[in-house]
């Protein structure tokens, strides 16, 4: 699905036909799928109102307007037939039920950065809220929206919270100006809590290994700790330094290469095809010798929001490796062994990188750094790949399919999408 201004389009995946167009009251903000793809919701957050479109039935709609309380938020529940909106100055989250129309509020939601989240099996609900300035946490049962636990958190100012993927275990985390995780059980006991040093900028993301096993912590440091489920203590940390001396270590380093056009085939004025080729830079990857010098931005330390520290982290499906970015090193992927606990590859760029995902079925990572080629990286080596479209396509973000077949790569104007073909067995 895409939206254009008020219109909401839906198009079939493997042949980009429109199997829907449906017309919005408004501008559309932010939209979402249900968790079975029945049901797609449209936000229109200057509005104050919902609207939810059916797939099976496209006469039937719904409209959700929260009136003078506004809106700021809304997204699914994990059933995909409850949606919860926040309201402006985060005065309360609404849940509105699709089959039974009935309405449950919950007060003072905090305001930070994620302050809702779900258990991987969408049967409890964590929410973060602040009232007497002080941190709470609330878990409800998904299935009756019913509170099961409520209990107060230890931070001062809380900025996060989220589920081990087995859901049995909420790290929370607090502001970036005191490193400090605390881990919570679903009963509301404190497990464990990690600091790293104090009297510096601290967390600044965190990811759960699949396997719920392993907790990655990066910091303003520019590194990145690792804690294990077992004791919650820190097995290793990895740091991020701008020179790279260890010999097992693999450097990819994209180089730009003008394409080859034989004169036979000039012709003025040229075609579109030729003239395309002709002013596009190719690109590939060659293997660096160790060291090798990585490109190092000192961040500017008296403004907010400083480019230092590690902005992105994300781990493998199958829990071998450890993608990470240090917002220093803009221009560097670095990918770790995690069974080893060593790093295994590093990925130098010539832009800064806007994006990385992995493949949700098997090792395979795609990155984009805001010009027009999407960069693919697995165990069997590297390949950059120009997307094949005229005029200036910028990916700033990209999006796999669950089956691992395509993804979905976005500008800030237009999408492609881009299929994989299969390897045989």
């Amino acid at each position: 699905a895409s939206c254009v201004q008020y219109r909401l389009v839906v198009r079939d995946v493997n042949t980009l036909r429109i199997l829907q167009l449906y017309t919005c009251l408004d501008q559309i903000q932010h939209i979402e799928w249900s968790s079975d793809s029945l049901f797609i919701l449209c936000a229109m957050y200057k509005r104050g109102i919902v609207q939810v479109w059916s797939l099976e039935q496209p006469d039937w709609h719904c409209k959700i307007d929260e009136g003078s309380a506004g809106l700021v938020a809304s997204c699914w529940s994990p059933d995909g037939r409850h949606i919860l909106n926040t309201t402006e100055f985060h005065l309360r989250i609404t849940v509105w039920s699709l089959c039974t129309k009935s309405v449950s509020y919950i007060k003072y939601p905090k305001a930070c950065q994620q302050g809702i989240a779900f258990t991987k099996d969408g049967r409890y609900m964590a929410v973060a809220e602040r009232r007497d300035c002080k941190d709470f946490i609330s878990i409800f049962v998904c299935s009756d929206w019913q509170l099961l636990r409520h209990f107060d958190a230890e931070t001062q100012d809380l900025f996060g919270i989220e589920w081990a993927p087995n859901g049995c275990v909420l790290a929370v985390w607090d502001t970036c100006l005191e490193y400090k995780i605390l881990l919570y059980s679903l009963d509301g006991r404190l497990l464990s809590t990690y600091r790293a040093y104090e009297w510096s900028l601290g967390i600044k993301s965190i990811a759960w290994s699949p396997s719920s096993q392993f907790l990655a912590i990066g910091s303003y440091d520019e590194k990145v700790r690792i804690l294990n489920h077992v004791t919650w203590k820190k097995i290793t940390e990895f740091e991020h330094p701008a020179t790279i001396a260890n010999a097992k270590t693999i450097v990819y380093k994209e180089v730009e290469k003008s394409p080859s056009v034989e004169t036979e085939r000039l012709s003025f004025p040229p075609t579109r095809a030729l003239a395309s080729s002709l002013f596009s830079t190719q690109s590939k990857y060659d293997i660096s010798q160790v060291p090798v010098s990585l490109q190092y931005i000192k961040p500017v330390a008296d403004r907010a929001n400083p480019k230092m520290g590690i902005g992105m982290l994300a781990f493998s499906p199958d829990n071998c490796f450890l993608a990470t970015k240090n917002d220093n090193i803009p221009n560097a992927v670095w990918i770790w062994d995690v069974q080893k606990l060593k790093l295994f590859v590093v990925l130098e760029q010539l832009c800064a990188i806007q994006s990385f995902q992995w493949d949700p079925r098997q090792p395979r990572l795609a990155v984009c750094t805001g010009n027009s080629k999407v960069y693919l990286w697995s165990p069997a080596g590297c390949v950059s790949v120009q997307v094949p479209m005229e005029g200036d396509f910028q990916i700033v973000s990209l999006s796999w399919h669950s089956s691992g077949d395509s993804m979905a790569l976005l500008s800030k104007d237009n999408f492609c999408v881009c299929y994989l073909e299969r390897e045989e067995v």
